[in-house]
This record gives structure tokens, C-alpha cells and sequence, in this order.
């Protein structure tokens, strides 16, 4: 044989081998097997779950009376705490009282801002409430001017500035929108005391947010789409066209060009916020709808899908009674008022409003039962998520 008939030979041996060799890639299953229909399909996919079925808790007032009870044991508990300030001298090694004396129990600043929310939104919903007396004594006695203006020189000290940024400003800022809302004799002389304190942390947000390159995005503290959402809730409020504005335009610079968030991540093991559902829910409020519904489409999946299978299940919470896991009851009940918000924000028609409707009713079940289990770690904050997380439905 001539050289290049052997070349020609081996070259047609080579391309029927690679068709057979593609022939088999297309039909993997190979030559059908005696006895098997040559037309038989593969076993159907098992059908998507169902959502939840759990009766939805509701904020009846023995409930309210008990979630009163816990700010109104902690916001005059100065001790444990956790500072976390700046000290630039000896001469600042004060007790914490004396720089923050409005919001110094409840372990740490934001918590006791969370908590004096809590007695402000249980007295708007429940002013005959049998602890109102207590609440209305406790807000007096917390927010003078002279308080006020000592909790504002503590923030205008350069080394302090950015303290609680931007965690414990929005939840001030909640409150300070929850006592705008509020229809009480004490309630005008309230907001004028914390007026200037007001000012100052909203004017800061809007700086900080200005130059903020890119959003925080973990599940706790500092998370950009949470201290957002509460944020737009006091500019709406109070009727602050300029914030809500600022707000907006930067929640759609942060956030509107995400797709695919990554569900499957969540939770760590220390989250109190839902990166994903925290962006949602902020972009719920951001959004006109049927913007929002394409945008959701390109963020996460369907709630039946198996790509939301993390943010389903309720979070494992292996010591409640651990201050940072201990966490992860907190994040039951965030979840739990991201979901009611998100299934608002869909057509009457679309399943997903089931779906979150069922989410938040099994979430918040959740988070009230292991609220119990958490000893003080979870005392000093989590009857204001609690509390939220009941009433997430009212606006704002």
C-alpha cells in the first residue's frame, strides 16, 4: 500500500470513529434493551413542595403586654454592655451612661434604640395597653433635651462619628418616624427633644450614602439594603421628599443591575438579616411593580424552586442562648417581614403571594416559640423584631 492511500485509510477510519463516537453522545442511552419500549420516557421530576400551612400569629394584647415587658425591663439596665466606641483619652473612660444617657441599657446603643421603638409602636397600637403608664414614665424619663443634646455632642466627636453606622442610625431613625406617627399628649414634646439628634443622623446618612462605592451586603450590622429600608420608612413618614429621594436613587445605583443573588449561602451561621430578602424587600419599596416583578424574576428563584430551598427551611439554631447564634432567632423573624412585604408587592393572580404569605405565617411561629430559649442574649433585642415582624403589614 502507497503511502498516502495508508494516509487516506487511516484518516476515514478516524472521522467514522468520531461520528459513532458523536452518534453515542447524542443517544447516551445506547441500543434500546430487550423489553423496553423504544418511546419510553423517563420518570416525571417529583412535584414542587406546597407551601407551609401554619396559622399566621397575630399581635393580640397579652402578647403586646408581654413583648412590652421585655424593653421595659433592659432600657434602664446599664450593665452587661458592650460599648463599642471610640476612646481617644483617659479622660473618656467614663461610665457609658454619662456619653449616651438616653440609650444606654440593653447591652449596647442600638439595642436600646430598638427597644425604646418597640414601646413607642406597641403604645401607638395599644394605648390602653395595662403597661402604657410604665411606657409613657419610661419615655419621659428618657427623652428630655438635655439627654438629647448630650447623645448628640457624643456623635459629634471626630472619633465617634460613624458610631453605629448605619445599624443603629436607621432603627433611630425608625424611631424618630414611629414618633412622628404617634398620637399622644407626650408625643410632640418627644420628637422636639430628639429633634436635633434626628437631624444630624439623617443629614449623615445621606453623606455616607453619597460615597459609599459599593453596598455592604452580609447578614449582619452594617448590611446597606436593611438600615435603607428602615430609613425609607421614617422619610415616608415624616414626609421627607429630599431623603426619600436621595434614598432611592442610591438603592437603584447599589442594587439594580443584581441578578442571580446567591441563596444558597444563607444563612451564615450568625445572621440576624437575609441579604437576599433584605434587598427585595428594599427594592419592593423602590420600584413601580411591574418593574419590580422583572427584576425579582432575574433575582431569585421561584419559592418552589430548589434554589430557594435555604431561604425555606427555618434557620438551624444549635444554642439559642449563645449572644451571636442566637442571632439566627432574629433572622426567623426578618425573614418572616420580608416575606409579608414581598407578598404585597405581587399581582393578586401570581403564586408567589401564597408562597410568602405562607413563609412569613411559619417564620414569625418560629421565631415567637425560640424567643424563650434565649435568655438575656435575646431579651435585650428581640421583642423589637418581634414586634416588627407583627406588624409589618400596617404602613408604614
Amino acid at each position: 500500500m502507497t503511502k498516502s492511500l495508508l494516509v487516506l485509510c487511516t484518516t476515514l477510519a478516524f472521522f467514522a470513529c468520531q461520528g459513532r463516537s458523536s452518534k453515542d453522545r447524542a443517544d447516551p442511552a445506547g441500543p434500546p434493551t430487550p423489553g423496553k419500549a423504544p418511546d419510553q420516557v423517563a420518570p416525571a421530576a417529583p412535584a414542587p413542595p406546597a407551601p407551609p400551612e401554619v396559622d399566621a400569629p397575630e399581635l393580640t394584647a397579652a402578647l403586646a403586654s408581654k413583648l412590652a415587658a421585655l424593653p421595659l425591663s433592659c432600657v434602664g439596665k446599664p450593665y452587661p454592655n458592650k460599648p463599642g466606641h471610640v476612646f481617644a483619652s483617659d479622660a473618656e473612660a467614663v461610665p457609658h451612661p454619662q456619653k449616651t444617657p438616653i440609650f444606654f441599657g440593653c447591652f449596647d446603643w442600638h439595642s436600646s434604640v430598638h427597644m425604646h421603638w418597640t414601646l413607642v409602636r406597641l403604645l401607638r397600637r395599644f394605648p390602653d395597653l395595662p403597661e402604657a403608664p410604665r411606657v409613657v414614665a419610661a419615655l419621659d424619663a428618657a427623652f428630655t433635651p438635655e439627654k438629647a443634646a448630650a447623645e448628640l455632642a457624643f456623635f459629634r466627636t471626630p472619633h465617634n462619628a460613624t458610631f453605629e453606622r448605619t445599624y443603629g442610625w436607621a432603627w433611630f431613625l425608625r424611631l424618630a418616624g414611629e414618633l412622628a406617627l404617634l398620637d399622644h399628649p407626650r408625643a410632640p414634646a418627644w420628637r422636639g427633644a430628639l429633634a436635633p439628634l434626628t437631624a444630624h443622623l439623617r443629614d449623615a446618612s445621606i453623606a455616607y450614602f453619597d460615597k459609599l462605592p459599593k453596598p455592604v451586603r452580609h447578614g449582619v450590622h452594617a448590611n446597606t439594603a436593611f438600615a435603607m429600608d428602615h430609613m425609607l420608612r421614617y422619610a415616608r413618614a415624616v414626609q421627607d421628599r429630599d431623603f426619600e429621594a436621595a434614598l432611592t436613587r442610591r438603592a437603584r445605583d447599589f442594587f439594580l443591575a443584581d441578578r442571580a443573588c446567591p441563596a444558597a449561602y444563607e444563612p451564615s451561621g450568625v445572621d440576624f438579616v437575609s441579604p437576599c430578602l433584605a434587598e427585595a424587600h428594599l427594592l419592593a419599596q423602590v420600584l413601580p411593580p411591574s418593574e419590580f416583578t422583572a427584576w425579582f424574576d432575574a433575582f431569585l428563584p421561584s419559592p418552589a424552586d430548589p434554589g430557594f430551598a435555604s431561604l425555606r427551611a427555618l434557620p438551624p439554631i444549635t444554642d439559642p442562648k449563645d449572644y451571636v447564634i442566637g442571632h439566627l432567632v432574629g433572622l426567623g423573624f426578618q425573614r418572616a417581614w420580608c416575606y409579608r412585604g414581598l407578598a404585597s408587592a405581587f399581582p393578586e393572580a401570581d403564586p408567589r403571594r401564597r408562597w410568602f404569605t405562607a413563609l412569613a405565617a411559619s417564620h414569625l411561629a418560629e421565631g415567637l416559640a425560640g424567643m424563650d430559649r434565649t435568655g438575656y442574649g435575646g431579651e435585650h433585642w428581640l421583642a423589637s423584631f418581634a414586634t416588627y415582624a407583627l406588624t409589618a403589614e400596617a404602613t408604614p
